[in-house]
């Protein structure tokens, strides 16, 4: 299940991804099967061994083109292992929600993705995930939890501050706000079995919904996506700056090979594909 709309986000063979927080690598994987050279990234060891078994299957099954490339790495989005303007694209899904200095990761990006690249970032939609808050403390006051809610023109604001230019938005997931509205009034942490009826029974329309994606459901969310939409997605791009003086240092060619050196030093051992 992808936030990102690829459609609107265009990615072509060989460009250089990076997929900050990647969580369960869902938005790396579909980096890497559209040719891509992607770096999945994550503080958590457990999510990130995950990922790199999968990007190896799928190079085992010959998911991704030749010269597609893949790397699960564990590292901080506040102090990235790369150097300036490695990428050609980043992207950021259901990540700054959770941390403090959501400024400083903006930078961060900002910093390592070359003029003229693309940055995709999705949170929580203010309306949706407000409901959520109001039903349940336990959806949000945990650690690593949900510690603040965007509206909209806030996050374009921060991005824009960064030095980014949006140039488009979207909402995304609106059958999942009420799968969640649900959790939060019955309990989040009641799981599988334990899980109230109605939570287990809209949890089996999801997943029939993401296994056989009918016209229905896809017609019905494309309608429910500006009113309830559980995703707010944003894309801008980094603006080429004014050209240097002619003394001025060119700039490093071999970024694309420097930024894979470091994903391939700093990657767990068996991580590439």
């Amino acid at each position: 299940m992808l936030t990102v709309d690829f459609s609107r986000f265009p990615l072509a063979a060989g460009d250089r991804v990076l997929d900050l927080g990647c969580g369960a690598g869902r938005h790396a994987f579909e980096c890497y099967r559209r040719g891509a050279r992607v770096v999945a990234l994550d503080r958590d060891g457990d999510e990130i061994r995950e990922v790199a078994k999968w990007f190896a299957a799928m190079k085992e099954a010959g998911e991704a083109p030749a010269g597609a490339t893949a790397t699960a790495m564990e590292g901080d989005a506040l102090a990235l292992p790369f150097p300036d303007e490695s990428f050609d694209v980043v992207i950021i899904s259901e990540v700054m929600e959770h941390i403090p200095d959501d400024k400083g990761v903006l930078a961060e990006m900002v910093r390592v993705l070359r003029a003229g690249g693309r940055i995709a970032v999705t949170v929580p939609r203010y309306g949706p995930e407000r409901i959520c808050w109001a039903l349940s403390d336990e959806y949000h006051a945990n650690e690593g939890g949900h510690i603040r809610i965007y509206r909209g023109d806030e996050l374009l604001g921060r991005m824009r501050e960064a030095g980014l230019r949006p140039y488009g938005t979207h909402h995304a997931h609106a059958l999942h706000s009420p799968y969640w509205w649900l959790k939060c009034a019955f309990g989040v942490n009641k799981e599988g079995d334990a899980a109230p009826l109605p939570v287990r029974a809209y949890h089996k329309l999801l997943v029939w919904d993401i296994v056989k994606r009918p016209r229905t459901t896809r017609v019905a969310e494309r309608l429910l996506d500006p009113l309830i939409g559980k995703s707010f997605v944003a894309y801008a791009t980094k603006p080429h700056l004014p050209a240097a003086p002619a003394a001025s240092a060119a700039p490093d060619a071999s970024a694309a090979e420097s930024a894979a050196s470091a994903a391939e030093s700093a990657a767990p051992q068996g991580a590439r594909a």
